[in-house]
């Protein structure tokens, strides 16, 4: 029929119609991820639909073909060159066959998960004026039905078809001259689209939003600090809530046993200058309990009150069930930059356990039975900076949203040991332009003191198992799987894989750039592959740690077992 109606139309439009006649095929035979897929998580091998894995984000995978007695042969079956600089910080998703993957300035593309092969490719256009404070990084995108959802870097929300990589809606979260920004995957609960917002070093006022996913029509905003007459005001001295900062740019949890959407939140402004600001600044550096269709508060945990030394708490939230002294609790557990790993209560955000991960810790000299931390004034900052180190350093002891494994009871937690000597300094705010109040000053890792760790942590006890010293900082991600591997990356450009009883590394392999992404799994043709994504495009700003290996563009590369 489509043959003969040509007859009587240009050859333009026939090919159009043709594309959206394909498009149409490809929609109906492909598998769509609603809600039950989105549910069921890594428990499906065949795909990858959460930035986290699951909504519980535990970033495991009962896949077990690769295990500790065949890794070693372990081989890329191909590799993606994105063609781009700047840092590859994603998470890919997978669904029915297809990869879809992000770089640096929000380029994102369709793969077929077999071979690697590109099936389309989108890129936003983004304006020159943006305000990063800290690169131009992209962690991925959500997956529904038949699109794909990203954050941009002027902060806006894009829907994309998954089928031909067209932009369906596109929605501004806030305005980038303002500060505002979004580098992190949105995450879908429902019918929802829910994202973040960057712009904490800028003063900007973060919040989390929640859109439609067919429409793009806001449902709700939750801002982090709590404006004029709201609970949790009177935490900000004077007006100095509107400027208070609080991004909310790292991906959420969901626990759909309870219905509970958990957001992590960053740092206050001015970063360093607490005098701009008294109070305990609440609801930066914390976790909100949201109820996802209206945003509603139900409970909150502050980690880090009155935070003066920029230790977001924007790290990954697990939600796990742990049989805690004989009783079967539901917990939330956080590597906090601050160097505590934390233990809440997942249905009233109680705090039931603090312990240090990190190797040096001196900000705080412990954590009260309410689990707020005891100061160490000695480590406040001061013009000039503190006359000695103050650990952990502004990359926090763990830092890059959700970079790490729950595997039965046991976290496995990669570290940045890298102190610093914080000072502060006095700030105006002008919109649109940094609002530091002060900055991380002198850092251990320019004389080479720095290096980084990686510790299995009991959950139950919060005891570390084993610890893997590294020359360098771990900014990558980690993933484990059933068979007994955790998969990870250094700076140094290896991709590792651990055992997970021992910590011994089994494998690795040179990508030829520094590792910042988050590892994933998939099976395909009763075939296992592990992603791990390559390229750091920069040099490691001086407070994070070393500096980078190379400076070339990202790729993405896929291993698996021989044939």
């Amino acid at each position: 029929m489509l043959h003969a109606y040509a007859k009587s139309i240009s050859p333009l439009l026939f090919f159009a119609l043709a594309l959206m006649l394909a498009a149409q095929i490809v929609a109906a035979d492909t598998k769509q991820i609603g809600d039950a897929e989105l549910r069921q998580g890594t428990q499906d091998t065949s795909g990858w639909y959460h930035y986290g894995g699951n909504y519980e984000n535990w970033r495991y995978s009962p896949l077990e073909q690769i295990n500790p007695d065949n890794v070693a042969g372990l081989a890329p079956a191909w590799i993606f060159q994105t063609g781009i600089a700047g840092t590859m910080a994603n998470s890919p998703i997978v669904a029915d066959g297809v990869l879809y993957v992000t770089s640096a300035h929000n380029h994102l593309w369709a793969l077929d998960a077999r071979t690697g092969e590109a099936l389309w490719y989108y890129q936003y256009a983004l304006p020159g004026d943006l305000r990063l404070c800290c690169g131009p990084s992209n962690r991925g995108v959500a997956i529904h039905g038949d699109h794909v959802f990203m954050a941009t870097l002027d902060a806006h929300l894009v829907a994309i078809n998954r089928h031909t990589g067209e932009a369906e809606w596109n929605v501004e979260l806030g305005a980038h001259d303002a500060g505002y920004s979004a580098t992190g995957a949105p995450l879908i609960v429902g019918d929802l689209v829910i994202t973040g917002v960057g712009g904490g070093e800028y003063g900007a006022r973060g919040y989390i939003d929640a859109y439609e996913a067919a429409t793009g029509k806001r449902r709700w905003r939750r801002h982090v600090v709590p404006a004029l007459g709201e609970p949790g005001n009177d935490t900000w001295a004077g007006d100095s809530w509107k400027t208070g900062g609080g991004p909310s740019w790292a991906t959420g949890s969901y626990d759909p046993k309870q219905n509970l959407l958990l957001w992590p939140t960053g740092n206050p402004s001015p970063d360093w200058d607490g005098d701009a600001r008294l109070g305990d600044n609440l609801y930066t550096n914390s976790v909100l309990a949201l109820k996802p269709e209206s945003g509603e508060i139900v409970w909150h945990f502050q980690f880090t009150p009155h935070d003066v030394w920029d230790y977001d708490a924007t790290n990954g939230l697990v939600v796990a069930d742990l049989q805690l002294d004989g009783e079967q609790k539901r917990v939330i557990l956080q590597p906090n930059r601050n160097g505590y790993m934390y233990m809440l209560d997942a249905t009233s955000g109680k705090f039931l356990r603090g312990t240090q991960y990190v190797d040096r810790l001196n900000w705080s000299t412990g954590l009260t039975p309410t689990g707020r931390p005891i100061i160490n004034e000695n480590a406040l900052p001061i013009p000039g900076g503190t006359p000695n180190f103050t650990c952990p350093g502004s990359g926090g002891g763990h830092n890059g949203g959700f970079t790490y494994a729950f595997n039965g009871s046991t976290m496995f937690v990669p570290s940045i040991e890298a102190c610093v000597k914080p000072e502060v300094a006095p700030a105006e705010f002008i919109e649109g332009d940094p609002y530091w109040g002060g900055g991380p000053g002198e850092t251990e890792g320019d004389d080479g003191a720095s290096y980084g760790i990686f510790v299995a942590i009991d959950a139950v006890t919060g005891k570390i198992v084993w610890r893997h010293k590294d020359p360098h900082p771990f900014f990558a991600g980690v993933l484990a799987t059933a068979s007994g591997l955790v998969f990870g990356g250094n700076q140094r450009g290896h991709a590792l894989a651990f055992d997970a009883k021992s910590g011994e590394v089994l494998w690795q392999f040179q990508t030829g750039s520094s590792i910042r992404s988050q590892p994933i799994t998939w099976e395909m043709d009763g075939r296992q592959y592990v992603a791990i994504g390559s390229g750091a495009g920069g040099v490691v700003p001086s407070f994070m740690g070393t500096p980078d290996i190379t400076t070339t563009g990202s790729a993405l590369i896929v291993f698996a077992l021989p044939k």
